[in-house]
């Protein structure tokens, strides 16, 4: 007999895990995936502050399954989704049929409508967003270094992270380390120390989502940093020469975006109910409503947790939620005895620069160089493959007693303003 079809569009942590789940089971498993690897989101901000080498925080997915003889891998975009038909159209016109489909095709930056600023102000969310931002935030000094004496290197050497949350808290500490400490000595005209990195939020505090006082802890090491925190404070224009914040401008041509997310805009052809952010609105075994056949998992899902709140995207979740479908499928239960998804919190943590972090672990708070030593350990611990782990390791080393990171590589001409 034909054995039921699986197809998995996305191999991010949701949809890796999902088809690591049905390893052995009777089932035809295929991933689709616009990138041929794995990647670890959440150190991709050390890719784009010259710490880490993308290989490092990457896998090739094939590399990754070859081990399941049930499990083939296509590099391709998904298009649409006929879910009467159960059928994909990818980019190239291809049709793939399946008999379960889950999708875990993750989320990019949103600008609130102002899909303008994102020429000024990149997000990351890829690889190339963070080679890009790399290269762009050493060809600033560079920039800096030729034009000392002509009054015009201010915007070279400010740095503008708009957002609060743990991906901007992050980045603006890593820009901090690199003026300050890495980059030190390195330039005779210039004094890369004396850049300023600001890191701009709405909210009343930054990393909202944390209790109140480790936010502001959060607050005071960055500041120690050398991060100006400007919080309460709206962006309402960004420029090729800055940006305009309720508060005033701040001339740079440095600025990466790190405020919103959107969901992938693939689910708009599921013609089901969408939250704020584009997820789709899943029932509670995070299949949608109608098709007990076709699960949404990770960014592209709201799901709701033990109180009826939604579950923040990120790589715990999609984890937990990957492996969740995978035991239903493997199970081959029907709909009605399938048992509802419940997220498990582990807590949630975040770094601000070397030795300084913040964490939260049930009713335990931890700050400083146990939380950082914390964050070290599951981020490693999360990582694809021994090698990748240890190799990351190492770096974290070196970077912690030398300071230095020692991918700063430009790979593109200097383009200097006339």
């Amino acid at each position: 007999m034909k054995r039921p079809k699986v197809v998995i569009v996305g191999g991010g942590f949701g949809g890796l895990n999902a088809a690591k789940g049905l390893r052995g089971a009777a089932l035809d498993v295929l991933v689709i995936d616009k990138t041929n690897h794995h990647l670890f989101q959440p150190l991709l901000y050390q890719v784009a502050t010259a710490a880490l080498s993308p290989g490092e925080i990457a896998a090739p997915i094939r590399e990754i399954l070859r081990g399941q003889e049930n499990t083939s891998v296509i590099m391709g975009e998904v298009l649409s989704i006929n879910k009467e038909n159960k059928t994909l159209t990818l980019k190239d016109g291809e049709t793939i049929s399946y008999d379960f489909l889950i999708l875990a095709v993750g989320a990019r930056h949103s600008y609130f409508g102002n899909d303008s600023w994102e020429n000024s102000a990149p997000g990351l969310k890829t690889v190339a967003d963070a080679l890009s931002i790399r290269e762009h935030i050493l060809l600033s000094f560079e920039k800096a270094e030729r034009l000392e004496g002509s009054g015009n290197t201010e915007k070279f050497l400010n740095f503008v992270v708009v957002g609060g949350g743990p991906t901007g808290v992050e980045m603006a500490g890593a820009i901090a380390e690199v003026a300050h400490t890495t980059l030190f000595k390195n330039f005779r005209r210039i004094k890369p120390e004396t850049a300023k990195i600001y890191l701009v939020e709405a909210a009343p505090h930054i990393l909202p989502s944390y209790p109140e006082h480790l936010s502001i802890r959060a607050e005071k090491d960055l500041e120690n940093l050398g991060v100006k925190v400007l919080i309460r404070t709206k962006v309402t224009r960004i420029s090729e020469d800055g940006v305009e914040t309720d508060g005033g401008f701040i001339p740079s041509a440095n600025i990466i975006w790190a405020a919103g997310n959107q969901a992938s805009p693939l689910l708009k052809t599921l013609n089901v109910p969408l939250d704020r952010q584009g997820r789709a609105i899943v029932e509670k075994d995070l299949s949608i409503p109608g098709h007990p056949e076709v699960f949404v998992i990770g960014d592209a899902a709201c799901a709701m947790d033990k109180n009826g709140k939604p579950i923040i995207g990120t790589a715990p979740p999609a984890i937990q939620e990957g492996n969740y479908v995978a035991k239903l499928l493997c199970k081959g239960l029907p709909v009605e005895k399938r048992p509802p998804f419940r997220y498990f919190d582990k807590g949630y943590m975040a770094t601000i620069g070397k030795g300084k972090g913040i964490a939260v672990v049930g009713k335990w708070h931890m700050t400083g160089f146990l939380a950082w030593s914390a964050w070290c350990f599951i981020h490693i611990l999360y990582l694809i493959g021994f090698r990748n782990r240890v190799t990351v390791m190492m770096e974290w080393v070196a970077i912690f007693f030398s300071g230095q990171r020692g991918v700063r590589l430009i790979n593109r001409p200097i383009d200097m303003p006339p």
